[in-house]
């Protein structure tokens, strides 16, 4: 019966995090198609760019999804793909920066652990700037953690403006399910100043390895 038990709880907890992955892919796409569609009528060059980057990510994206985690390295990939569809929608208004340890590559992460927050930068922090601005993803290992960093010079918000969409309150949940509390994300931002998200995980290398 324990074991039994024990295993109903885990495939509870999948079935969990699946769905929580299921949020964040429908609204990043319906975002990119309408960029793109929008694009078709007066830059087809551009729409063409745009839609190549979104199958080699979206070809990436269901290579690894029966995992729930995958090298450090391999989300980053992800998030270039992502990255060259946001750069030709903003073109000089969009900085994207990227400084990741050698010794933080091997490290096991979640699947689709970063576009989402990147994408909220670019949305929420640059988007609305006239003159755009730059968002910089860092990592490295520290000890027995990984630490990663999301940060933008955008917009910025005060405390009282603080609302969590679905891409950041979902990480925090899948966060939560698969780390217990040995995480954490923690969320700084500054009118006019830009957002920092920083998370704390257990630095692995194979997969379960954090549980």
């Amino acid at each position: 019966r324990q074991v039994a038990a024990a295993r109903l709880e885990t495939e509870l907890a999948r079935a969990h995090l699946h769905a929580l992955e299921t949020q964040l892919q429908p609204h990043f796409l319906f975002n990119t198609l309408h960029a793109i569609a929008t694009l078709l009528h007066v830059d087809p060059p551009a729409a063409e760019r745009m839609l190549t980057s979104l199958s080699e990510l979206l070809r990436a994206s269901l290579a690894a999804q029966s995992r729930q985690e995958v090298p450090l390295a391999d989300e980053i990939e992800l998030l270039r793909a992502y990255v060259e569809i946001e750069l030709v929608r903003f073109g000089d208004r969009l900085q994207v920066e990227m400084d990741v340890a050698p010794d933080a590559r091997p490290a096991h992460v979640p699947h689709l652990l970063l576009q989402p927050l990147v994408e909220n930068a670019v949305r929420h922090g640059i988007s609305p700037k006239k003159h755009g601005g730059r968002v910089m993803v860092a990592a490295h290992r520290d000890g027995d953690r990984l630490r990663i960093r999301v940060q933008d010079d955008g917009r910025g918000f005060c405390p009282e403006e603080r609302r969590e969409g679905i891409g950041l309150s979902n990480t925090r949940a899948r966060l939560r399910q698969m780390y217990r509390d040995a995480q954490s994300l923690a969320l700084d931002s500054t009118p006019g100043q830009g957002t920092t998200i920083d998370i704390d995980l257990p630095y692995h290398t194979h997969v379960g390895g954090a549980r």
